[in-house]
């Protein structure tokens, strides 16, 4: 059975690609030099086929694990890393962090306005059930963005309060409409902050961002980076779990929220899960290089057909996120219907808008992938409301990646 593509489409397709040979070569080359940097830090740990076996029950003495938290250490520039399958999620992650770093009668700021719908409840500005930093009597306050762009003086004065220990820095622009942040605009914010105010931590939330760029947050100041594992630096292939890399006390005092004070990370088991975490990692740049050449694709196609996207096709790439502004809800519907149609798994399955646990509205998502719920195989989610912004994610290959996005365009001129 063929793809029901039209010859108007492919068409559109195939003037799209051309126009973007330079984009592309710009990914390949970022790709390169960051697998250059992957390859180094395997062969500086010497990795070897005993670090792919499993432990089970506590997990004791795990050669792998415990590897590859160095490796990851080296990869972002940073004193110490956790790299554990116990973290169901990136929001799970940030907030083992953020709970590590943060004690009752500290100040917690987000640095560019509220951060991602589901991180929401565990700070507690919205109440999402017991055991939130709110509840736990650490204060929280926000700087908002002004004209869209981090406000670097409203950061500056927000940080210097000597009870602020923490700001967190969102990378991606999550449900947002503001532009991603570049690891140049972080390491600008991190020196303003260090400037006010310098016992306060801050925390990158990475997500969607890792080998985006050839430098991480942490080589430009930021004192933690966390992430999921089942995005960027997962490669497609890690089943679960996620990481946070940076400054040591920072790290085991996530370690010891994941697990229990005393314990930390010297437990933790790998279930016969390190041969995909390192192979992942392995394959993470090139996987990342895929998904941004399937963004830029989606961008200029859609840019051919008239649509507003952020970032431009012809933009430099700081996560791996493409918004389309659909502009009304039938519109966004039937682009993540195509996007299903596109997928490996579930192809045959409608998305429907839902109530997706730690959203204030309902949400549409279209995933059909080989680990539930993983952002960088090919996606596309949006929340049901003004101005019905569809969010791209991912493409494991740009192959298919490519149609996925060309049956999302038939679906949307059927």
């Amino acid at each position: 059975m063929a793809l029901q593509i039209s010859t108007r489409v492919q068409s559109l397709g195939d003037r799209a690609q051309e126009e973007l040979a330079g984009q592309f070569t710009r990914i390949d080359a970022i790709a390169q030099e960051n697998t250059a940097r992957v390859l180094a830090a395997f062969q500086k740990y010497r990795v070897a086929e005993g670090y792919f076996a499993g432990t089970t029950g506590y997990g004791y003495d795990d050669l792998g694990r415990d590897k590859l938290d160095e490796i990851y250490a080296e990869l972002f520039g940073t004193e110490a890393a956790l790299v554990r399958i116990q973290f169901v999620n990136g929001t799970h992650a940030i907030t083992a962090a953020l709970f590590g770093a943060l004690k009752a009668g500290d100040i917690l700021v987000s640095a560019v306005g509220a951060p991602y719908d589901t991180l929401l409840g565990a700070i507690g500005v919205v109440d999402k059930g017991p055991g939130s930093l709110k509840d736990y009597g650490v204060q929280y306050r926000q700087v908002e963005l002004l004209d869209n762009q981090p406000d670097l003086e409203g950061i500056a004065r927000a940080a210097a309060d000597p009870q602020v220990k923490a700001v967190l820095i969102q990378r991606s622009k999550g449900y947002s409409t503001r532009a991603s942040l570049s690891v140049e605009e972080i390491g600008a914010m991190c020196r303003i902050v260090k400037e006010a105010n310098p016992s306060a931590a801050v925390i990158v939330d990475n997500c969607y961002g890792e080998f985006v760029e050839t430098l991480e947050p942490t080589h430009v100041g930021a004192d933690l980076v966390v992430g999921s594992l089942i995005k960027n630096p997962g490669g497609g292939l890690a089943p679960t779990g996620g990481y946070i890399a940076g400054r040591r006390d920072l790290v085991e005092g996530a370690a010891m929220r994941l697990t229990a004070p005393g314990i930390g990370g010297e437990c933790g088991c790998t279930l016969g899960q390190n041969r995909l975490l390192y192979q992942g990692l392995f394959f993470a740049p090139h996987t990342v290089a895929q998904a941004l050449k399937t963004a830029v694709f989606a961008a200029k196609i859609m840019e051919l057909l008239g649509y507003e996207t952020e970032p431009h096709s012809s933009a430099d790439r700081h996560d791996i996120i493409q918004m389309i502004h659909m502009e009304e809800p039938e519109a966004l519907r039937k682009f993540c219907k195509g996007i299903q149609f596109g997928a490996p798994v579930d192809s045959y399955v409608t998305p429907e808008p839902w109530d997706m646990p730690g959203y204030d509205c309902q949400v549409i998502m279209a995933a059909g992938a080989f680990i539930q719920g993983a952002s960088i195989e090919l996606s596309a989610d949006a929340p049901m409301r003004p101005p019905y912004t569809v969010y791209l994610q991912g493409g494991l290959t740009f192959e298919s990646g490519k149609l996925g996005v060309l049956l999302a365009v038939q679906e949307l001129l059927n």
